[in-house]
């Protein structure tokens, strides 16, 4: 598996306390019916903090790239994304 670092992102919590996220698309090869294709998935890594990620979300790199953008423009950490995944799908 392979992964890009694609944004990184300060934010301020409700409290004050600043969190800086890395957004990664993780890129993974796969054999379906003897034909290789690319698999994408998200992981988020909180600077000193938490990390999540989900793997094979989608082939299309144009939906990953929009979901990360999603994910990235609001700020979505770790504990977020499993969430918003789900309900994007």
């Amino acid at each position: 598996m392979r992964e890009l670092k694609l944004d990184t992102r300060s934010c301020l919590d409700e409290q004050g306390t600043l969190h800086i996220f890395h957004y990664f698309v993780l890129i993974e090869l796969s054999d379906l019916f003897g034909s290789c294709t690319e698999q994408y998935g998200i992981r988020i890594t909180e600077e000193h903090g938490d990390t999540a990620s989900i793997a094979n979300i989608t082939s299309d790199i144009t939906r990953i790239h929009t979901l990360l953008t999603l994910l990235s423009e609001h700020c979505v950490g770790p504990t977020g994304l499993a969430d918003v995944v789900a309900d994007w799908l």
